[in-house]
C-alpha cells in the first residue's frame, strides 16, 4: 500500500510538471517589419560612387557628392 501511494504521488508530480508544457499555448508569431520604401540613388559628381539621395551632400548647383572632401574638390574633370 505504501508503494502504491509513492507511485501515485510521483506520477502526479510528473504529470503536473510535463503535462502543463503541452497545454500551454505557443507565443503568437512575430510580425515581420514592414518593408522599407525604396530610396532614390544618386551618383557622386566627383568619383561616380552611387549612394542614397538622403545621404548625399549637394553643392550650390545641386550636384550630389558622397563626402565633404569631394564636394570641396568639385566635379570630376576629364
Amino acid at each position: 500500500m505504501k508503494y502504491l501511494l509513492v507511485i501515485v504521488v510521483v506520477g502526479a508530480l510528473l504529470w503536473s510538471m510535463f503535462g502543463r508544457e503541452r497545454r500551454t499555448t505557443p507565443p503568437p508569431p512575430r510580425r515581420a517589419a514592414p518593408p522599407r520604401l525604396p530610396v532614390q540613388m544618386v551618383e557622386c559628381a566627383h568619383c561616380g560612387v552611387h549612394l542614397p539621395q538622403t545621404e548625399a551632400l549637394f553643392d550650390v548647383g545641386g550636384r550630389p557628392y558622397c563626402s565633404d572632401a569631394h564636394r570641396v574638390a568639385g566635379p570630376r574633370r576629364g
